[in-house]
């Protein structure tokens, strides 16, 4: 559980029982020649906010969308919540999951990503309360009360009518974030959430997201180039070079006294 706070909004889905909510072995991904992930292990605590670092082309992302299961893994699995994602158990053995098996498995999982991806011809209310609707079988009441209150978390009640189109980038992010709180996932993906805002945006989404991380148990497993953000909000902090993990830590110890060199160096381009 997230030792910020033991409050917990009741907009957002708390932790679940399970200290390991997610488990990558040996996980490889390859595009090609080129080895993406290479025989990847770590594991994400529930309620625990960890933070992805690295260069680009280092495996971060990829990382999330095999969560997501925009991708699958070459080699190796991945559990959330202690079931396979991409796997399933059959007569003893591993086999690749059927498309239900991965539904239910990643109904668990909310991401938000670099692009808005809002439905342009729905307002705001609606595009929180159509995936609740349509995939949890929520009645309208029950989804239209749940993206009340994350709209008042994400500060955009006022604008609950309005279309995509008459925000701004920086208000789309946040109704991005309050859609995929929406469906009371367990943990929280976020890939370079402010990387296509303008700069004068930047702030009040990662305030956004700092309210949520420290006002809730969700775990979230964050893929960032907003070092202060970084720590500020992460129980962990896990530096990415070349498909692995080669450094972990809370974060003042990875930014405030890295072991590893590529870490260092790293850090003083980026800081």
């Amino acid at each position: 559980m997230s030792s910020d706070t033991n409050t917990t909004n009741d907009a957002v889905n708390p932790a679940v029982d399970s200290n390991e909510l997610i488990r990558f072995d040996k996980v490889v991904k390859r595009f090609g020649d080129n080895v993406v992930l290479d025989h990847l292990d770590f594991s994400v605590d529930s309620g625990k906010h960890v933070t992805l670092i690295g260069p680009s082309g280092s495996g971060k992302t990829t990382i999330l969308r095999l969560l997501m299961t925009l991708l699958k893994p070459d080699e190796g699995t991945i559990k959330v919540g202690g079931q396979y994602l991409t796997h399933e158990e059959k007569n003893g053995k591993l086999v690749p999951a059927g498309e239900k098996h991965v539904r239910d498995v990643r109904k668990n999982i909310g991401m938000v990503f670099q692009q808005f991806n809002l439905f342009p011809n729905m307002k705001v209310l609606r595009n929180i309360t159509e995936a609740p609707v349509q995939v949890l079988g929520l009645s309208k009441d029950e989804a239209d009360q749940r993206a009340r209150e994350l709209l008042e978390l994400v500060g955009l009640t006022e604008h609950i009518d309005k279309y995509p189109t008459q925000l701004s980038g920086g208000q789309q992010q946040r109704v991005a974030i309050a859609r995929a709180l929406a469906m009371r996932p367990q943990v929280l993906l976020l890939d370079e959430v402010t990387s296509a805002l303008d700069p004068e945006l930047v702030a009040g989404v990662l305030d956004v997201l700092r309210d949520i991380a420290h006002t809730t148990d969700i775990t979230m497993l964050c893929v960032t180039h907003e070092m202060n953000f970084a720590r500020d909000i992460s129980d962990q902090v896990l530096m990415f070079d070349a498909g692995r993990v080669i450094e972990s830590g809370a974060p003042e110890k990875i930014f405030g006294d890295p072991d590893h060199q590529r870490t260092r160096e790293f850090l003083s381009a980026v800081l």
